[in-house]
């Protein structure tokens, strides 16, 4: 599936399933830099589980690692999503 298609579909998702519980498995980073929570599997094995902002704290982390591989104007434009929907969440929670 081409980017343009996958980042339409996943708009749809998240807007129609904003109150909803959704499991995504993804091979793009992109797909779940702004979801609540992943969960990040190495050899069939849970890595680590927390926001993406959380886990890219940790310059060690398997996200971290996967993140910077996909090279530095990449990586830069993962945090700011990440980073950017964690903001986001705290904005929503402080309005609560």
């Amino acid at each position: 599936m081409d980017t343009y298609t996958d980042q339409l579909i996943q708009a749809t998702i998240r807007q129609k399933f904003r109150t909803c519980t959704v499991l995504t498995v993804a091979h793009r980073l992109d797909t779940v830099m702004d979801c609540d929570k992943i969960l990040v599997m190495d050899a069939g094995q849970v890595a680590e589980f927390d926001s993406p902002h959380q886990l890219l704290q940790n310059p060690n982390g398997l996200l971290t690692k996967l993140v910077n591989q996909t090279g530095q104007s990449n990586g830069v434009a993962l945090r700011a999503m990440a980073e950017q929907a964690s903001n986001k969440r705290k904005t929503q929670t402080e309005a609560e």
